[in-house]
């Protein structure tokens, strides 16, 4: 695992006034049972249950309680299919009727509509009608009776490919394409691939699969009482929703999630390669506006996000990048958050039907990012981009862009010639003074960084961009003045 990138004796300090905010969840909300959990680049640092998972035997819950995650089972199905593409059995660009063939008779909205592939699947971008809640309640569905749904074929709400509108049925299609290609069933096919290996023995697919003892019942509230919801067996829609798991097994599939951040040579243990979890959480370039983070007086403002493969991806102001799901379903409601560049997740189940415990998830984000216990991984900064580095440094130094000319791209005096260059240094150098030029270059990829020089009066930050050439040359230097 790469190393944390936060200082966990100080957050396992921290998470002590981070469970009050999942014990008031458990009130306010109310539910009758809570499991939540914190991994931070691979290290588990905080299990914790709340209330009980059994209202008439007084069961509480802890972190080997097993919940119903609902939706949260989508990233498990959708890289179990991308797994699949990874061994050659199946094509995200192919039509997915090449493996579903009850599709090929299907009526489409539009002449021109292309036929649903695989990735539409996925990215839910099918076309099909969002779902909620009609597709909560269809996962004890047989095979047979999914075969029949799927032979009289589905109304569409728009055509394939021009929108995302998520779709519970498209991920049951992906489970009938998992089951094609392999000749194997569905659940099988992700307790080979994901469960087994990662060590998710207490995690199935149906109520039987996990002892009873342990399992947190499901339930309603009616008339401010509490209302059992009927168990759902393993049927044809459990590839949307339909996998059980414990906070202690589910921290292993963050902490697997979490491996894959950043790149990098080390070995490739899988289950699924590094590079294949990231493909997943690439959105599908329909970009929509989400709704804001929880908090107290109601979400805020919103913010811009794609659907990527079983994961959202939204670029937060603060947080960053945050791949998240929230899970609702009859009797249960779940949410997790990973921020990948951070190298942490959070996440917490309940035992209430829809009673997504959104809120206390994204208050523990932010609690631990406000105490300054999350700082993004640097960036590595590359022997080309350090040397590029002290070329611009010599060059301020020097007030004269000719010290540096073996390290400039062919553009550079073209666009600014040498004398330009030479009254833009002179510039600076009058409104700056005296500048500490030592700091070191932040990088922001391999072949570009930023950097900031204090002053005596003010402070210049820079960029410096390379070429992508070989070997590579500085294509870009900016240089700007700030008084304080």
């Amino acid at each position: 695992m790469p190393s944390s990138a936060i200082d966990l004796d100080v957050v396992i300090e921290r998470l002590a006034s981070l469970a009050p905010l999942f014990a008031e969840h458990v009130d306010s909300a109310p539910v009758p049972g809570l499991a939540w959990g914190i991994v931070s680049s691979g290290e588990l640092v905080r299990l914790e249950g709340i209330g009980v998972q059994d209202i008439a035997s007084g069961r509480s819950v802890d972190a080997d309680t097993v919940f119903r995650i609902a939706s949260m089972t989508k990233a498990f199905t959708a890289l179990t299919v991308l797994s699949l593409r990874d061994n050659g059995l199946l094509r995200l660009d192919a039509a997915a009727e090449d493996y579903v063939p009850e599709m090929r008779t299907w009526s489409y909205p539009t002449q021109d509509s292309p036929r649903i592939r695989v990735r539409d699947l996925l990215h839910h971008t099918a076309g099909f009608v969002t779902d909620d809640p009609w597709g909560d309640r269809q996962n004890p569905m047989t095979e047979a009776d999914f075969t029949a749904l799927l032979h009289a074929g589905v109304p569409f709400s728009r055509p394939p490919g021009t929108a995302m509108e998520y779709s519970n049925l498209g991920y049951a299609l992906l489970g009938r394409i998992v089951a094609s290609v392999t000749g194997r069933p569905f659940a099988e096919v992700v307790a080979d691939t994901l469960l087994r290996p990662l060590g998710m023995t207490a995690s199935g697919f149906g109520p039987g699969d996990v002892p009873a003892d342990t399992r947190a019942l499901g339930y309603r509230r009616t008339a401010q009482a509490w209302q059992r919801e009927p168990d759902m067996p393993h049927g044809a829609f459990s590839p949307m929703g339909g996998l059980l798991t414990s906070a202690r097994d589910y921290a292993r599939w963050v902490a697997f999630l979490l491996d894959a951040w950043p790149p990098r040579d080390s070995p490739d243990i899988g289950p699924v390669k590094r590079a294949t979890v990231r493909e997943m959480v690439q959105g599908a370039n329909f970009v929509n506006l989400l709704p804001g983070r929880p908090g107290p007086d109601g979400p805020g403002p919103r913010r811009a996000g794609a659907y990527a493969m079983g994961l959202n991806a939204v670029a937060d102001p603060e947080l960053g990048l945050v791949l998240s799901h929230a899970g609702g379903y009859p009797g249960y409601g779940s949410y997790m958050m990973v921020l990948p560049d951070k190298g942490l997740g959070v996440f917490a189940f309940t035992n209430r039907t829809y009673g997504v415990p959104a809120r206390p998830v994204t208050d523990a984000a932010l609690a631990l990012l406000n105490a300054g216990h999350l700082t993004p991984r640097a960036t590595p900064v590359s022997a080309d981009l350090a040397a590029a580095y002290q070329a611009v440094v010599r060059v301020f130094a020097q007030g004269d862009i000719s010290v540096a000319t073996e390290m400039l791209a062919m553009n550079m005096l073209l666009d600014r010639d040498a004398e330009a260059w030479a009254t833009l240094l002179a510039e600076l150098k009058a409104q700056a003074g005296d500048c500490d030029a030592g700091a070191d270059i932040v990088a922001t990829g391999a072949l570009s960084g930023h950097f900031v020089w204090p002053c005596s009066h003010g402070r210049i930050t820079g960029h410096v961009l390379l070429a992508p050439t070989r070997p590579p040359r500085i294509q870009e230097i900016r240089l700007s003045h700030h008084e304080s």
